[in-house]
């Protein structure tokens, strides 16, 4: 979908201190191979002290940043949206609520939304949509993936995840990014290569630390097959792509930088060098390397850390690409228009 008039006013970021992968090697914590192949350096890991805060929290905290940045063109917040991966600090309770208390006011509404880890695009397609005139929408993530319900180092292969909290506001009234266009495309029925074989009563009786790997495992010893799913998966990201960029009238060369799922090193090189056809230099892998895969997050987080470093500048087209179990990408281009 073309876009007329969205704007992206400000991002923020608030992530903790960093767990140093080599250590998590050295104490067991963290597969040796896995190391080698990932490259991944450290992540973000919330712990004790000013860093020991739960998810809501860190939201909140990337939210007033991304507001102070938005300036007079994220005043007018008419609705938040709120995403996570796991556990947000309380049972049967609306996270997104006691966020908006705390940054975009009392009376605006506060919505939940799962796309799992691509959350962060298609959260500014559905804010797109629901945009007013003289609006704008603020958009948040957090995550922590705290032991012992959660292994950060074991239960992915191919990636670690990280701790933090990042936010966006799109805006009608300016900013330092113009959104030109957006794509979702998913095929629903790859949810099962994340949900194992079964279902269990309640989240005390299921298994613990969560193993994706081992439900990945359970699918492709099953009914899966490992080719067939990944050449659906990359037919979805390659159509959601695709699509974004003839909206936005932009060819693939003409792509300044991409931000994509935080990822390790070698998931991250296949995606870009077989799927979009880039080099490992226009994407946001040393921004990865450092602090994990931020759940919902790596999106609004990469962004941010290319603008606040001045690694784009006006005229230059920003591609973000989504894609979360289920399996849904949703993919956006941004073309820069001033500093953030």
């Amino acid at each position: 979908m073309r876009w007329e008039q969205v704007y992206i006013a400000g991002t923020g970021t608030w992530l903790p201190g960093r767990a140093d992968a080599a250590l998590a090697v050295a104490s067991g914590a963290y597969d040796a191979d896995e190391h080698a192949a990932n490259g991944i350096v450290s992540v973000a890991a919330a712990g004790s002290g000013d860093d020991d805060l739960a998810p809501p929290d860190m939201a909140v905290n990337a939210a007033l940043a991304a507001l102070d940045r938005a300036g007079p063109a994220g005043e007018r917040a008419s609705a938040l949206f709120h995403s996570h991966l796991w556990f947000q600090g309380s049972e049967m309770w609306p996270a997104a609520s006691y966020i908006a208390e705390r940054t975009a006011g009392t009376g605006v509404p506060a919505f939940g939304l799962l796309q799992q880890c691509n959350a962060g695009p298609a959260a500014v397609e559905l804010a797109a949509h629901r945009l007013g005139e003289d609006d704008a929408v603020l958009l948040t993530t957090a995550d922590r993936f705290a032991a012992p319900a959660f292994d950060r180092w074991r239960c992915e292969r191919g990636l670690v995840y990280g701790d933090g909290g990042t936010a966006l506001v799109l805006s009608s009234r300016g900013g330092f990014g113009r959104l030109l266009s957006t794509a979702t495309r998913a095929d629903n029925s790859l949810e099962r290569v994340v949900r194992g074989t079964g279902f269990t009563a309640g989240p005390d009786s299921g298994p613990y630390p969560v193993d994706l790997a081992s439900r990945a495992d359970e699918y492709l010893g099953g009914q899966g097959n490992f080719r067939e799913s990944t050449l659906r998966t990359a037919k979805v990201a390659d159509d959601s792509v695709r699509q974004a960029l003839a909206d936005a009238d932009t060819r693939m060369e003409d792509v300044a930088r991409v931000v994509l799922n935080a990822t390790g090193r070698s998931r991250m090189r296949w995606q870009l060098e077989m799927q979009l056809g880039l080099t490992e230099k226009v994407s946001n892998w040393q921004f990865c390397s450092r602090v994990g895969h931020l759940g919902a997050g790596d999106h609004f987080a990469g962004l941010d850390d290319l603008v606040r470093n001045r690694e784009v500048g006006p005229g230059d087209r920003v591609l973000l690409v989504g894609g979360g179990t289920g399996y849904t990408c949703t993919s956006a281009v941004v073309e820069i228009t001033g500093s953030g």
